[in-house]
């Protein structure tokens, strides 16, 4: 085969078979064809986009290309859950111990944050102890003997994937909806689990702004969970504001052991049932998404969640003692108000800008390199819809430093008032499943 021609066959729209996929991928993989070439047939994928088939073997391809967790010897049907990823998104951390309470194995491979969202293994690291740094066979031997475990992702996987998103971000050519949802659900695919539940967030904190955008980029992982053999859907969720009150690491993981043990913010929990009742439903734990929807209420009612979460923290070096003091996790020096400069009822977040404050602070990174301080990050005490009067606290940040100005700034700036009360808000938009045959 030659890469001109398989560029010009998709430059022109035509469909690219399973072969040409295959071996584009190995050959790009073994550094056997030039960036400029894969740089020249992404932007044709950019323009021309891929049919359903063509995107399932992409994924597959890139699945393929190097590291594959093989979950077999773990009883079950193993379920995974992935997140488009937003401001204050700590649903990994509760839904873990949540859905292995109802009798569900899960294996979690995650990853860290970069950016204004927050990543599920920097949050876990600020439980005193906890480690997600572990070897395969003691990573499915957790998972067999105590219901579930976090990971973080093994340094070969999907490599084909890593080296094409590289490309594709100095190339215009990251907004394909073939190419991110085959990055996507490639690592998933990858991870070795049977059924996949997926949270694709919309608005102004998430990766798709749109309702259209979020919903296209659904249907397109499903499609192609489908077309590979995992039964899978999506959950299309609100991310026009943080999700929960705080942003933050030491903070999130605080805020998701509040969710089991019932009393966290209402959105965290309904988000969270939502998700858990298809993961428990999918790995046929339940009849029905209702049903698994009562199993799972149950678990946190007797306290099994909170006991699951418990086992969770202990199994991976971490201190369960945090789950009843949270003086041990690592505290911020400072407490700052942010009060409100205007009146009215906040009518919208720039959630993306919350997540910027945060990183400031330094509960994010903006390069890989920067380090990440556990303790500081910031509390919502205002949400849409909430009325505010001029010196009302919006946000309450957590510091170790006092010169804030800037950061508080830019909170106030994130708020948006109207003088009347604001549509109630939404927060699951669209439910999205496989197409019947």
């Amino acid at each position: 085969m030659r890469m001109v021609d398989i560029i010009e066959k998709k430059r022109d729209g035509l469909s690219l078979t399973k072969e040409e996929i295959r071996w584009f991928i190995g050959e790009y993989t073994a550094n056997r064809i030039p960036d400029y070439q894969v740089s020249a047939l992404a932007m044709a994928i950019y323009f021309q986009d891929m049919d359903q088939l063509e995107r399932a073997e992409l994924t597959l391809a890139m699945a393929e290309s190097g590291d594959q967790i093989d979950l077999t010897s773990i009883n079950g049907i193993k379920v995974d859950k992935h997140s488009t990823g937003g401001v204050g998104d700590k649903t990994t951390i509760a839904l873990v111990p949540l859905v292995a309470a109802a009798g569900v194995p899960v294996a979690k491979m995650s990853g860290r944050g970069l950016g204004h969202t927050g990543g599920t293994i920097d949050k876990l690291e600020a439980i005193p102890g906890f480690s997600c740094d572990m070897e395969t066979t003691d990573f499915l031997h957790q998972v067999q003997s105590k219901g579930l475990a976090v990971a973080g992702q093994t340094g070969n996987l999907t490599p084909a994937d890593k080296q094409l998103y590289g490309l594709r971000d100095v190339t215009g050519t990251v907004n394909s909806m073939a190419l991110i949802a085959s990055s996507i659900m490639s690592k998933k695919i990858a991870s070795g689990s049977d059924a996949i539940v997926l949270d694709v967030k919309t608005g102004s904190g998430a990766f798709m702004k749109t309702l259209d955008d979020s919903t296209g980029l659904a249907k397109a992982m499903v499609d192609i969970g489908a077309n590979v053999g995992r039964k899978t859907m999506a959950v299309i969720s609100d991310m026009n504001q943080p999700l929960g009150e705080g942003v933050g690491n030491a903070i999130e993981i605080q805020e998701a052991i509040d969710v089991l043990k019932g009393n966290g913010p209402e959105d965290v929990l309904e988000l969270c049932l939502v998700l858990g009742s298809h993961m428990v439903y999918l790995a046929e734990k339940a009849s029905s998404v209702e049903e698994a929807r009562k199993q799972l209420e149950e678990v946190i009612e007797n306290g099994k969640a909170v006991e699951m979460m418990k086992v969770f923290i202990e199994s991976q070096g971490g201190n369960p003692a945090v789950i009843d003091d949270e003086t041990l996790f690592p505290q911020a020096r400072y407490q700052i108000d942010v009060p409100a400069v205007e009146a009215g009822y906040v009518y919208e977040i720039a959630t993306d800008k919350i997540g910027v404050a945060a990183m400031q602070l330094g509960a994010g990174r903006a390069t890989k390199e920067d380090q990440i301080d556990l303790a500081v990050g910031l509390k919502l005490k205002k949400k849409i819809g909430d009325r505010v009067d001029v010196g009302d606290i919006l946000v309450t940040l957590y510091a170790n430093r006092e010169e804030v100005e800037d950061i508080k700034d830019l909170v106030q700036k994130s708020y948006h008032m109207q003088e009347g009360e604001p549509a109630p808000t939404t927060l699951i938009y669209k439910e999205i499943y496989p197409k019947k045959a």
